[in-house]
């Protein structure tokens, strides 16, 4: 069937202190060289990109002694002109919380400053109406009642049991905001969750992307989607048929060295939605 391409507007960070100093997760191993040139030059083929294909791109300052500050999509979940600030769990990226608050306000967002320890659009995720909320490794089941106080929607919490997929965002990709039936489309990788949730992904998105575990471990569901073009790992081959029998456009954006710090595509990008 044929896919819908929709305006997206997005918040970046250039990764100009980008290095791999401690881990946090399993991907971090400060014994292993980055290569900071690099890593700008892949995320400004993915910056670059997004324009080409007239989406906006916004830019939030990096700041001096926090490398992570690009994986933006920690940085607050952003509906209808509310921007939900993030609690990061780990004291090496605490720092970053106020920059993109303050981001936010200046903006002209609606900032909500959190109680609960959250990590933002990395383990929340609009699929229509709903928000799909991961737990387990970062944010809080207690982020899980907030958010959905603060935008008064309904939240499926889904808990993650696969260190590796820390995030939701590492594990579920949302493709299509509203299908023709109502439902989001969406892609996942079954076993980064518990039964439990399995069971409601299965429920909720009958028509849901199965993906593998070879596609999974290479960041393959850290994904941008803007309703046709799906910005994924090169390395996801399996995926990239997937998405292509389904009617989506992929395009193959190589952040290797990113990945190097627990991070990918979706990772280095935050929606923005709401008014201008």
């Amino acid at each position: 069937m044929p896919r819908t391409q929709h305006h997206r507007r997005y918040l970046m960070c250039r990764p100009e202190h980008f290095t791999v100093s401690y881990s946090i997760n399993p991907w971090m191993e400060p014994a292993n060289p980055t290569d900071t040139a690099r890593a700008v030059e892949q995320w400004q083929r993915l910056h670059d990109t997004y324009l080409e294909l007239g989406h906006e791109v916004e830019l939030i300052d990096p700041l001096p002694g926090y490398p992570d500050m690009v994986y933006t999509a920690n940085g607050g979940f952003v509906v209808d002109g509310i921007a939900y600030g993030p609690s990061f769990r780990y004291v090496e990226r605490q720092g970053e919380a106020p920059a993109f608050i303050d981001w936010f306000r200046a903006n002209g967002f609606d900032a909500v400053v959190p109680e609960e320890v959250n990590e933002g659009e990395g383990d929340f995720l609009l699929a229509g109406d709903v928000i799909l909320a991961g737990t387990g490794f970062r944010s809080t089941g207690d982020s899980h009642a907030e958010v959905a106080r603060v935008f008064d929607r309904e939240v499926i919490s889904l808990n993650l049991v696969d260190a590796r997929f820390y995030h939701l965002d590492t594990a579920l990709s949302v493709l299509d905001p509203v299908a023709e039936d109502g439902r989001a489309t969406i892609a996942y990788l079954p076993g980064a969750f518990d039964d439990a949730s399995r069971a409601v992904l299965e429920r909720r998105f009958p028509d849901a992307i199965r993906v593998s575990d070879e596609d999974g471990a290479v960041f393959g569901l850290n994904s941008a989607s803007d309703g046709r073009n799906v910005f994924i790992s090169p390395r996801a081959t399996g995926f990239e048929k997937q998405l292509r029998d389904r009617g989506y456009t992929p395009i193959l954006i190589d952040l290797s060295e990113l990945l190097l710090g627990g991070g990918g595509i979706k990772c280095c990008t935050l929606e923005l939605r709401g008014p201008r």
